[in-house]
């Protein structure tokens, strides 16, 4: 494993206390903890609902070529990317749900890279011709979404395209280790089975205000709701200059 170092939001602009170091630290702290029991939480998640659907989309998608795959986790969506990739990066903070990634992916046949790295200081190394990730843009506060836009930015290659799925909504049962969410702060709390709490980042976007801000940021992108409802899905393209 390779070791490197506005409008919109669906409740309200801002988070009080997501958009701190702290909360972001125990954020990453929380996915290094859950690695071991998170793909269990997964089969069980209603997200999963719309996986054969969201999978349609990739196909659709076709993400082929030079691919970045960005807080790829345990690789519940790496195994689908590398059918397409002709190459791939993969890039987590957490190096417990990377190394799950890694066996999962050992037998690849495209060459896979996996980068421990915190996304709010990563810098790409080189530009992609595409940009994946998946429930993850929840866990941006609103006042780094534009610097991770300009991240993605700054990863494309002229041409290159973005690819996202997460989660639409606010769970109001718990599950998958969500005890529940608090949309008015933008957090969700969080609860492992040996019983420790976290608290981390969970912003939700409606579809149509999304496209409209990535619009603002330079980018052709359409956002929309999966069939059940629990998910958008987006993809799009950086617009020429």
């Amino acid at each position: 494993m390779r070791v490197m170092r506005g409008a919109g939001p669906k409740y309200r602009d801002r988070v009080d206390a997501a958009g701190d170091d702290a909360l972001l630290d125990t954020q990453v702290a929380y996915y290094r903890a859950v690695a071991p029991e998170y793909d269990d939480g997964v089969e069980r998640d209603r997200t999963e609902l719309e996986r054969p659907e969201v999978l349609d989309e990739l196909a659709r998608f076709n993400p082929v070529g030079d691919v970045l795959e960005l807080a790829g986790g345990t690789g519940v969506w790496t195994v689908e990317l590398i059918r397409y990739a002709s190459r791939l990066t993969v890039v987590d903070a957490s190096p417990e749900t990377l190394a799950i990634n890694r066996a999962k992916s050992a037998t690849a046949a495209a060459p896979v890279d996996f980068v421990v790295a915190n996304l709010f200081d990563w810098e790409p190394p080189r530009r992609y011709d595409v940009v994946f990730f998946s429930y993850w843009l929840t866990h941006v506060p609103p006042d780094r979404f534009e610097d991770f836009w300009r991240l993605v930015d700054r990863a494309l290659a002229a041409g290159g395209r973005v690819f996202f799925v997460d989660d639409a909504r606010p769970r109001l049962t718990p599950a998958n280790h969500v005890e529940r969410d608090d949309p008015d702060r933008g957090v969700s709390h969080r609860r492992l089975r040996d019983g420790r709490r976290y608290e981390i980042v969970k912003v939700y976007w409606r579809p149509d205000a999304l496209q409209r801000r990535l619009l603002t940021l330079g980018f052709d992108a359409s956002v929309r709701d999966t069939g059940h409802g629990y998910c958008i899905v987006g993809h799009g393209v950086r617009r020429a200059c």
